[in-house]
């Protein structure tokens, strides 16, 4: 994937973690000004780890044990939303995602924004591509802030075909196709680059995170937390708080927060916004759906490397192991 300028852009601090939330489900929903955490009450902003946590138990929950009636709620939100995934065979939608960093704009500016599209077909099929990018570039004579898109910077795309994964970089015109094992592919795709959750049920969410129901400003939406419990997770993001609908249980948006993610002194966070959701669509069931992305080649005259994909470097095979089972 292609490095960025840091003095001229600010990457967001995950792409394929964001797709896990984004298959964790998101669609059609937008904070004007997108702000730290998008409920007040629990979780209304990424929980201190507990002091357990810091005495050797990484694994601890960070936040206080839920009340009986709480787990029972969130019992209750995460059964409905696997009966609601389980009939998603396709999903396509276009998102927008701003990039929050107060060290690079000031607060309640967003520091870039992207645009884009993802695609998703069920169990092990999908794409994230970004296809405009404009960055913050100070204010005007009015005070309000500028934004542009610079020169030879692209956004990241990426596509699964459900035995490889290509990364496309359109800055060097290069092309990076990772041959996926056996054991991540179909429904074990969880476990590689495109972790999709669709059909991932409630005792699988609550093995792979500490969820928190959160309280919601409005009626109609249901807000949770999820906090990763496995390093592999919690390199890339610390948590990710989402937005379901009430009535459907289908994803309405969510915010991610950096793995340092600090209030004070690492304050990056990403806002996603997805509109023009379409599940299930009957172009779908014709095959055109998955020729529009997963026939996807580079150009004759960009640079291809071939490798295996073993997958992060941080995970150890014995916690993948453990995630497997």
């Amino acid at each position: 994937m292609m490095r960025l300028n840091f003095s001229v852009f600010c990457r967001p601090f995950s792409t394929r973690a964001a797709f896990l939330a984004v298959l964790m489900g998101v669609a059609g929903f937008v904070v004007t000004t997108p702000p730290p955490a998008m409920g007040q009450g629990r979780a209304a902003a990424p929980a201190q780890p507990q002091q357990n946590a810091a005495q050797g138990q990484p694994n601890a929950a960070p936040f206080p044990p839920l009340s009986a009636a709480e787990q029972q709620r969130l019992d209750q939100i995460l059964a409905a939303w696997e009966q609601q995934s389980k009939g998603t065979k396709t999903l396509e939608c276009d998102f927008k995602r701003w990039h929050f960093d107060l060290f690079a704009a000031p607060a309640g500016i967003y520091a870039n924004k992207a645009e884009g599209v993802i695609k998703y077909a069920n169990p092990d099929k999908g794409l994230f591509q970004v296809k405009a990018v404009v960055s913050y570039d100070g204010k005007d004579d009015k005070g309000q802030p500028k934004y542009s898109a610079k020169q030879g910077l692209h956004g990241e795309h990426w596509v699964c075909t459900g035995t490889e994964l290509k990364e496309f970089d359109h800055a060097t015109k290069q092309c990076k196709i990772q041959q996926l094992p056996p054991h991540m592919q179909g429904q074990h795709i969880i476990e590689s680059p495109l972790p999709f959750v669709f059909n991932a049920d409630a005792k699988q969410i609550k093995q792979r995170y500490w969820v928190q129901p959160m309280q919601s400003p409005k009626p109609e939406l249901i807000l949770i937390a999820a906090y990763p419990k496995h390093q592999a997770d919690r390199a890339q993001y610390k948590v990710v708080q989402i937005a379901l609908d009430a009535k459907t249980f289908l994803p309405q948006a969510l915010i991610m927060y950096a793995p340092n993610f600090n209030q004070k002194t690492q304050p990056k966070w990403d806002h996603y916004e997805f509109t023009n959701v379409k599940r299930n669509s009957i172009k779908a069931s014709f095959g055109m759906f998955l020729q529009n992305f997963i026939d996807q080649e580079p150009p004759s005259d960009w640079k291809v490397f071939r490798d295996n994909y073993n997958g992060p470097p941080q995970v150890a095979e014995g916690e993948n192991e453990a995630r497997r089972q």
